[in-house]
């Protein structure tokens, strides 16, 4: 897989529990960065795509009322079993 370098300026306490990790797990701190950035990454396009199909979801009026939301809830806190 073809790789590319960027320079990223952490606090002196991330690049120490980084190396730690690193060595922990016998990875190199590279490795573990790349990972978490892709992670990272993951989990905010996921939330984006979500907040994008809802907020289009809303647009088209493709949603519940509010009125209908405040009785579902009311009727949950009466009977929690329901």
């Amino acid at each position: 897989m073809d790789t590319t370098t960027i320079t990223v300026r952490v606090h002196p306490e991330i690049a120490e529990r980084l190396k730690r990790l690193a060595d922990a797990t016998q990875r190199s701190r590279s490795y573990l960065a790349a990972e978490a950035i892709e992670e990272y990454l993951a989990v905010q396009e996921w939330q984006v795509q979500a907040i994008t199909a809802g907020i289009e979801a809303a647009d088209q009026r493709d949603g519940v009322a509010m009125e209908q939301v405040r009785r579902d809830w009311e009727r949950r806190l009466e009977d929690p079993t329901d």
